[in-house]
């Protein structure tokens, strides 16, 4: 028996306390942004283009959150996240997404996938460890 293995991306889009979140008009949760890689391609072209097809958004400086798999249930899913706050969004028609919007990180939807509420956390464990170093400074 193949695992095949797969690649994707997903994004982190903080402005203002609040993160992009997109809901799918096949599954019932609410997830990050994301998509898969593109043969050939670079992860961060990925995400660009995942942002931009699923939000309508286009992103200026990314940096990569972490990379996580995902062995259960025979799987061999691995996925980069990235994480940005220089972005802008123009909502289009998609056919995939029927909701795009923006949540506040202390009031995040009941339904937001479980993983991708592990990710939001890491991030806010992260930018209190760079607040505090910040004010250590001073």
């Amino acid at each position: 028996i193949v695992r095949p293995l797969t690649l994707g991306v997903r994004l982190i889009l903080v402005r203002d306390g609040s993160v992009v979140l997109v809901r799918h008009t096949y599954q019932d949760f609410w997830f990050l942004p994301g998509g898969g890689g593109d043969k050939g391609g670079t992860l961060e072209a990925a995400a660009r283009r995942a942002a931009r097809e699923e939000t309508g958004a286009q992103l200026g400086a990314l940096s990569l959150h972490g990379v996580y798999t995902n062995f259960a249930e025979f799987k061999n899913d691995h996925v980069a996240v990235f994480q940005g706050t220089d972005f802008t969004i123009a909502p289009r028609a998609n056919s995939e997404i029927a909701a795009c919007q923006f949540f506040r990180l202390d009031a995040l939807p009941p339904d937001l996938a479980p993983g991708h509420l592990r990710r939001l956390n890491e991030f806010l464990q992260k930018q209190n460890k760079k607040f505090f170093k910040k004010n250590e400074e001073k």
